[in-house]
């Protein structure tokens, strides 16, 4: 909603809760729902483009290189989204067939609850019921590094991007030992997708040094400003 005078309303906090990691709030501003963390903004229901591209871009890379060692696209590969977020991502995944199993890590449970009982739900509810969902309330830095399943991809989406993390202890997953970690438990030749809000030329190469392959750096435009982005790389076989 909007002032008499045009000027949008100041936001409307739904819920507050003092999660695991400290503060999350659920905030209504106009016609859209907004999430922030410890102060960050993190994401909002306004597009949700950069979420849509996170997971088809990974999927194109996944058929890319199988087609590249002599292979037909996999069947019902298995992919893991971190972060559940405002659920673009999981809706988005769910309304493709092409996907097998469908594993969501979320660390904060108040995000968990907005969507199964609260005003997220109507981006995710239909995703959520999908028989391939499954959702982990964990922390995807410790998932990644304790889990014994194997992903075909790994849809991370949980920082403002490697050089803007919402939390100190994130930073640990794109360093050499975290990105070993997800080199780990995909398959091969399966493929990490890594949503930013801007480029990072320092994570690229840090991938490359982690063994990945086939790195590069999709570029998700926006309305106005620095292009968000995915960054890909392919573990090899």
């Amino acid at each position: 909603m909007a002032t008499p005078y045009g000027i949008p309303e100041a936001p409307e906090v739904l819920d507050r809760r003092e999660g695991p990691f400290g503060e999350v709030v659920l905030r209504r501003h106009g016609d859209l729902l907004q999430i922030i963390a410890n102060g960050c903004f993190l994401m909002d229901t306004s597009d949700g483009r950069s979420e849509r591209r996170l997971v088809d871009a990974a999927l194109a890379a996944l058929d890319a290189a199988d087609a590249a060692e002599g292979r037909g696209p996999r069947p019902g590969p298995h992919v893991l989204i971190g972060g559940l977020g405002v659920g673009f991502s999981l809706a988005h995944a769910a309304a493709q067939s092409r996907w097998g199993r469908i594993t969501v890590v979320e660390r904060e449970p108040a995000v968990i609850d907005w969507h199964r009982e609260g005003p997220l739900a109507e981006f995710s509810a239909e995703a959520l019921a999908d028989p391939r969902a499954r959702i982990v309330e964990t922390d995807l830095v410790a998932y990644v590094n304790e889990t014994s399943d194997t992903f075909d991809a790994l849809c991370l989406d949980i920082d403002n991007g490697p050089d803007w993390t919402v939390t100190e202890g994130n930073d640990g997953l794109y360093s050499p030992p975290g990105l070993a970690d997800c080199a780990r438990v995909l398959r091969p030749h399966g493929v990490l997708a890594v949503w930013s809000a801007k480029p990072s030329p320092e994570f690229e190469g840090t991938l490359r040094n982690a063994g990945f392959r086939h790195v590069r750096t999709e570029e998700v435009p926006v309305a106005r400003g620095v292009p968000d982005v995915v960054h890909l790389g392919i573990r090899p076989g």
